[in-house]
């Protein structure tokens, strides 16, 4: 049986530590948490950054350099995946809605892919989403998805593209089409997401049919959906996410100690189902990323 590579998110943007005290903030933390994972059993580890004051999501390049060398300086075998979502986020003012409130993200194209220019990481999450989303709306332009597509195929590093809804798996078909994103292509299905995919069964099967021929994906669910969703990817045959980007929880009532402990988690319940989890160098082959050097 082909191996199912597991990817742990590891922190995201929308955990606070009022959800969970574990969730993993500052750089050393957001590192420390992605060692774990990879001991674990995860041979990705997607990766937001945080204001360590704060607890805020942060697109500082410091903050993603910190946690890349701390990495690259373990020796792990891990694959680093790093995310492009942030920047993507308009929201309207109450009295004028044409104006952006203080809460408004939304950045140039170049903006959000700079850290991976200049860190490089194997892989990178590109957005085909444009929808409300968590209090405003996440905006990917065709052009701008374009614009960064072109740069971090440039860089080297795979996109690995999310997407939430069926709409976005048509602009994806309309892209790779068009030549912006090469074949073969790596997909997340994102479900769950309010006013997107729900995470059932038969949204799955769906969106898988709806993907480009050929293309890898993966699927996860958020919150008590988490675990659900993982097991019905690996029945599909996809690849799993999980981690506390996804949910904080190990299961009901009980708060996960750990990203460690949800990754041993969805090792066992793949191993369960009849799989076994991929190694990092596995996945690089499936994914036909550069063999790791030294």
């Amino acid at each position: 049986m082909t191996p199912t590579i597991l990817t742990c998110a590891v922190t995201g943007t929308f955990p606070t530590r009022q959800h969970n005290p574990a969730l993993p903030v500052t750089p050393a933390e957001i590192a420390d948490a992605c060692l774990g994972a990879a001991k674990a059993g995860a041979a990705i580890c997607h990766i937001h950054v945080r204001d360590p004051a704060t607890g805020r999501p942060s697109m500082q390049l410091d903050y993603y350099r910190e946690v890349v060398q701390r990495l690259r300086a373990s020796g792990t075998d891990l694959i680093i995946n790093l995310t492009t979502g942030p920047g993507g986020r308009f929201v309207p003012s109450d009295d004028e809605p044409a104006k952006a409130a203080a809460s408004t993200t939304l950045t140039t194209p170049q903006a959000r892919v700079a850290h991976v220019l200049e860190l490089k990481p194997e892989i990178c999450t590109l957005d085909l989403n444009t929808m409300w989303f968590g209090g405003g709306a996440v905006i990917n332009a065709p052009r701008n998805i374009a614009i960064m597509a072109e740069a971090i195929y440039a860089a080297g590093v795979l996109p690995e593209l999310e997407v939430f809804d069926t709409g976005d798996i048509v602009l994806a078909n309309e892209l790779v089409d068009a030549g912006t994103l090469k074949m073969p292509a790596l997909f997340q299905l994102c479900t769950g997401i309010k006013y997107g995919m729900p995470s059932t069964p038969e949204m799955l099967a769906l969106a898988q049919k709806l993907l480009p021929k050929g293309a890898m994906w993966a699927a996860f669910g958020p919150g008590k959906h988490a675990f659900p969703m993982l097991a019905q990817a690996f029945t599909l045959g996809g690849h799993c996410r999980i981690g506390m980007e996804d949910t904080v929880h190990l299961s009901r009532g009980t708060p996960a100690p750990s990203n460690a402990a949800l990754v041993e988690k969805a090792v066992r319940i793949i191993h369960e189902l009849g799989g076994r989890v991929a190694t990092p160098d596995e996945a690089r082959q499936m994914l036909k990323l550069p063999a790791r050097k030294g």
